[in-house]
């Protein structure tokens, strides 16, 4: 499926981006080779395979959410230069 040099100015067009006529060029070549391997792939008879099958079994090894340092409020507020009860103190930015 060939893209042709309007269609990628269009579509710089809607992404803000100038495009110099060799870029328009390449990029056209690029995509136009992108889509054929598509369309290569659309070929390929995938019945009886599930949608997300792996070439491998992957399982991700999860560990348990535990708290291993529970938070001590008087060292992490040790070096605030302000703080109110349990929280920093920051200077006010937004009016």
């Amino acid at each position: 499926m060939a893209i042709t040099h309007e269609e990628v100015r269009r579509v710089a067009a809607l992404a803000r981006l100038r495009l110099a006529p060799e870029e328009i060029e390449r990029l056209a070549a690029d995509l136009s080779h992108i889509l054929d391997a598509f369309t290569r792939l659309q070929t390929l008879d995938t019945t009886g395979i599930a949608p997300t099958a792996h070439a491998e079994d992957v399982v991700l090894p999860l560990r348990p959410d535990e708290v291993v340092n529970p938070p001590a409020d008087e060292a992490l507020l040790a070096g605030a230069p302000d703080r109110r009860e349990r929280r920093f103190r920051v200077p006010r930015i937004i009016e």
